[in-house]
């Protein structure tokens, strides 16, 4: 098992930068799969990016360019580092640790006014 926290999220200026933290319960240094989803008010929960244990990352086309996966095994924490905000961005957004099944984080809400 593996208890997430996040953290960092916020109400932000079009343009402007976020940075999100997800604080696990245990060593991620053998989590498979690590990632940040987001969800809209109305639509349904999508992928913004995955880190994988060896260093792999995987991005929505929506925000390549912008958003940044990053992982510090010392830590425990994985980070989603935001740029160039737009209001479409606003969402809650969870963090998910890929363990043989999934666990998810109570959500951060982000949001970005135009």
């Amino acid at each position: 098992q593996v208890q997430l926290v996040e953290s960092g999220g916020g109400l932000v200026q079009a343009g402007g930068s976020l940075r999100l933290s997800c604080a696990a319960s245990r060593s991620i240094f053998t989590i498979v799969s690590m990632g940040w989803y987001r969800q809209a008010p109305g639509k349904q929960r999508e992928l913004v990016a995955a880190i994988t244990s060896l260093g792999s990352t995987n991005y929505a086309d929506s925000v390549k360019g912008r958003f940044t996966i990053s992982r510090d095994n010392a830590k425990n924490t994985v980070y989603l580092q935001m740029n160039s905000l737009k209001p479409e961005d606003t969402a809650v957004y969870y963090c998910n640790a890929y363990v043989g099944t999934n666990y998810w984080g109570q959500g951060t809400p982000v949001t970005v006014s135009s």
